[in-house]
């Protein structure tokens, strides 16, 4: 629950995903403010720790000031319709379908991720997502050169073999997000 939260997601989102009562959720989310010392969501979203249950847990940081932005890795784009979205771009423009989760479709691009969501309202801007070795040394390497996150180094999805993704946001120099992204085994 705390990386849906540190995701940005409403109490109600977190409720629908996990099938369980708002109030639930409430309860869950006070518990760990008041364990990490937090005394609202927006710290929650900037703390870069690591839960327990992640392959990150107790690996030591890389801390070098020469971090690089690797290739894009995941370009997301808003769609009005995820099932016909997903059809077009499996169907009619070839892309390898690699998976689905509620709202959102992922499709293979010659190793580049297009992420599709279900969109609320008119088009979104699109994100770039670049891809690090190590999520939590290159968020320090940016921060250390003026970027600004909006979302510290969150787990957002595990997958079936065990593989987590990784995450960060920020926003380039006119306020459009950007993020980047890393792919950890166990």
């Amino acid at each position: 629950m705390t990386e849906l939260v540190r995701h940005g997601l409403s109490n109600s989102k977190i409720a629908g995903r996990r099938q369980v009562s708002v109030d639930a959720v409430k309860y869950h989310v006070a518990n760990i403010l008041q364990k990490l010392g937090f005394s609202n969501r927006g710290a929650l979203r900037s703390w870069d720790g690591i839960c327990r249950d992640s392959h990150l847990f107790g690996k030591a940081r890389m801390m070098h000031d020469d971090q690089q932005l690797g290739m894009i890795g995941q370009v997301a784009r808003s769609v009005k319709d995820i099932e016909e979205a997903t059809e077009w771009y499996r169907n009619t423009l070839g892309l390898p379908h690699l998976y689905s989760f509620g709202n959102l479709a992922f499709f293979n691009c010659s190793g580049v991720r297009l992420f599709l969501s279900q969109g609320e309202g008119g088009a979104a801007e699109s994100v770039l997502y670049f891809q690090v070795g190590d999520i939590h040394a290159a968020a320090t390497s940016l921060e250390a050169r003026g970027v600004k996150f909006t979302h510290a180094p969150h787990m957002i999805h595990r997958h079936e073999n065990g593989r987590e993704e990784w995450m960060a946001f920020f926003e380039d120099n006119e306020k459009r997000p950007l993020a980047i992204m890393a792919q950890v085994d166990q």
